[in-house]
């Protein structure tokens, strides 16, 4: 059943995009809180990736098909997306038949991305922050992992956060370099930084 809701999720979205292979960028996958949601992959575990400010969600390409090969579908949100439009795509997703979904917010994306968190823990399978800052402490004890670059003034409240957030599973990655939000992924520190990701990832997959 779950495999037929996804094949059925993935027609819709190439019915959207029309003719041939999904164009770079991901394919079009529009919800009501995000008309301008992008989708990769099939797999049963599902992410959401809310996008840094200054960005559209098809920035988002090279590093959503990795996650969708590693077994994944992935939906990346709109710059600008508030709490509204993160828990329309987890709630999105489930209604496809994917059980648990996970969180990367970049920047000022990890704003939304807190406040589902800390209102509606028991959506999120587990939280993944790009020079994020901000209160923690109301957040659920799913697994959290805090990620920024050396370089950047976000490193000392990664490291903050980390550290006070609640739950056993909480991890800290530093990247080389200073880039800051999602340009961490692109940057001095992108293959360290991804690594790391698809490894926490993996280990709750």
């Amino acid at each position: 059943m779950r495999r037929l809701h996804l094949v059925s999720l993935l027609a819709i979205a190439v019915a959207l995009a029309g003719c041939g292979p999904p164009p770079a960028g991901g394919t079009p996958w529009p919800f009501a809180e995000d008309p301008n949601a992008r989708l990769w992959g099939d797999g049963p575990y599902g992410l959401v990736l809310v996008t840094d400010s200054g960005r559209e969600a098809a920035s988002w390409d090279g590093l959503a098909s990795t996650f969708a090969g590693e077994g994944m579908t992935v939906v990346a949100l709109d710059a600008g997306s508030t709490a509204g439009r993160v828990l329309g795509a987890i709630q999105a997703l489930q209604d496809a038949g994917i059980e648990r979904v996970a969180v990367l917010a970049a920047g000022s994306g990890s704003v939304p991305a807190m406040e589902i968190g800390a209102t509606w823990p028991g959506l999120v399978d587990q939280l993944i922050l790009l020079s994020a800052r901000g209160n923690v402490s109301r957040l659920g004890e799913f697994p959290k992992l805090f990620v920024a670059s050396e370089g950047e003034g976000a490193a000392a409240e990664a490291r903050r956060m980390a550290d006070v957030a609640p739950g056993d599973w909480n991890a800290l990655y530093l990247a080389t370099g200073d880039a800051s939000g999602q340009a961490i992924l692109d940057g001095a520190g992108a293959e360290g930084a991804m690594e790391a990701i698809i490894v926490r990832l993996e280990e709750r997959r």
